[in-house]
């Protein structure tokens, strides 16, 4: 009962699925205890924060069905609010609240804007709206040097319980510092937003958002305003991604157009999305994970791999670590030829 109350009655419908999902959270969330340096704890923190950006992604593309190029603008506006609150303000918890109120308020505005006066065009039409909406932010934060720091970002100080020189207490050898207060602010907001995701494509709201993407023209017949409702996914999905920019921006402590705005980022988060399963929210977290940990560990491996070839024609060559880039390419362009309904979908498949 519990279960299903927390899933909202969409399970994982699948035991090997349900194990995988299950490894990952326990991975996650033991990620303090389990792997020790800095690089294991930041992989599992970047895991949790793009796991909020896919979902909410999926929100549009895999339930509405609706294209947007504008993702990482409401991520970076995220970003920016607390950066940029916390660089001028100080480093308070009421600074990091006033600077999550404001970006959520601009989210919400941009969000209205480019739902009601773009979705009522045609799909690659909005995409495009989209994707020229977020350049011009771009080049705005990069442009705005006095506020935003240009190129360069921001680096900001956070409240003193969240610097890793802060220890809260000692548990034996184990250190409660501010980096693990941070990593399970991060991670417990992220788990909060998943939930919350997941909550909404299984409400009646989520019901006709996936009437619309499967047929909008029956929708609108069956008396839903389909721009509204349109509206709505687009909305909620800013809001959310606005939120795990705040996240990362707690985390990095320095915000700029690399982390936040990049181009690059969207393509991450589409790739992310298409992998795991789009429309299954689950995905999100199996995607993500995938996604992360290759660009992270990838070509440590392939380093590894080459030296246990050495003396063997061809391969050692082909393994360099110099070309992961090209095998992480292949691998996904693999997975999505394997998995054209994404690792989730699969899964369920070969259960059902």
């Amino acid at each position: 009962m519990l279960r299903d109350t927390l899933l909202s009655g969409d399970t994982p419908r699948g035991k090997a699925l349900s194990i995988i999902l299950a490894l990952i959270l326990v991975a996650l969330a033991l990620a303090p205890f389990l792997f020790t340096g800095t690089k294991p704890l930041t992989v599992a923190a970047k895991i949790c924060i793009f796991v909020v950006l896919v979902v909410s992604y999926d929100l549009l593309l895999g339930y509405t069905g609706i294209v947007s190029f504008a993702h990482t603008m409401f991520y970076g506006i995220g970003g920016y609010g607390v950066g940029l609150a916390l660089y001028s303000w100080g480093p308070t918890w009421g600074i990091v609240l006033a600077g999550t109120v404001i970006a959520l308020v601009a989210s919400l505005a941009l969000a209205l804007a480019i739902g009601l006066f773009s979705l009522r065009v045609k799909a690659i039409f909005f995409a495009m709206i989209t994707l020229a909406v977020a350049s011009a932010f771009a080049v705005l934060a990069s442009q705005l040097s006095w506020l935003t720091g240009g190129e360069d970002g921001r680096t900001f100080r956070v409240p003193e319980i969240l610097r890793p020189g802060f220890t809260l207490f000692e548990v034996g050898d184990v250190k409660f510092t501010g980096r693990f207060i941070s990593y399970y602010i991060v991670f417990f907001g992220a788990a909060l937003l998943f939930f919350t995701v997941l909550r909404i494509v299984n409400s009646p709201f989520g019901r006709v958002l996936q009437a619309i993407r499967e047929n909008g023209f029956r929708a609108e017949a069956l008396g839903y305003r389909t721009v509204y409702y349109r509206t709505g996914a687009v909305v909620l999905s800013a809001l959310v991604a606005t939120l795990a920019g705040c996240l990362n921006a707690l985390w990095l402590r320095y915000t700029g157009p690399d982390t936040t705005l990049s181009f690059n980022i969207m393509m991450d988060i589409l790739l992310m999305c298409v992998i795991g399963g789009m429309g299954t929210v689950y995905g999100a977290l199996i995607g993500a994970t995938l996604f992360v940990l290759a660009q992270n560990y990838l070509q440590a491996l392939m380093g590894s791999a080459s030296e246990a070839m050495a003396g063997l024609p061809i391969l050692p060559v082909l393994f360099h670590p110099d070309r992961w880039l090209l095998w992480l390419g292949i691998l996904f362009v693999a997975s999505v030829y394997f998995f054209p309904s994404g690792i989730v979908g699969r899964l369920r498949k070969g259960e059902g």
